[in-house]
């Protein structure tokens, strides 16, 4: 990414992001904040203020156990994206069907 690139990011953003990102596969046990620190190469503060927009955005959730995890959103999110797919799926298949039925002739 060039220095002009750099300039039109918000790097907090990012950080939050990647938070975020960390967070993916661990819907059900979730990450402590120390895990997500050093998992990211970042301080547990940062850490803490990602995680409070993700929260406050509706992002990621705190769990009974004091971890954090993926929002039911995100993982609605995921979910959409998955059938969207799915349904491109079926319709080259259809596509793909019609195509061998008509090689056929």
């Amino acid at each position: 990414m060039s220095t002009a690139d750099q300039t039109r990011i918000s790097a907090s953003g990012a950080k939050c992001l990647r938070v975020l990102f960390a967070l993916s596969g661990h819907s059900l046990t979730g990450l402590s904040n120390s895990e997500l620190s050093k998992a990211l190469n970042e301080s547990p503060a940062t850490i803490n203020r990602c995680l409070n927009t993700l929260i406050a955005e509706g992002a990621a959730i705190k769990l009974d156990s004091g971890r954090f995890a993926p929002s039911i959103r995100v993982l609605q999110m995921a979910t959409r994206h998955a059938q969207e797919f799915s349904k491109a799926r079926a319709r080259m298949d259809e596509i793909d069907q019609r195509l061998m039925a008509g090689a056929n002739l």
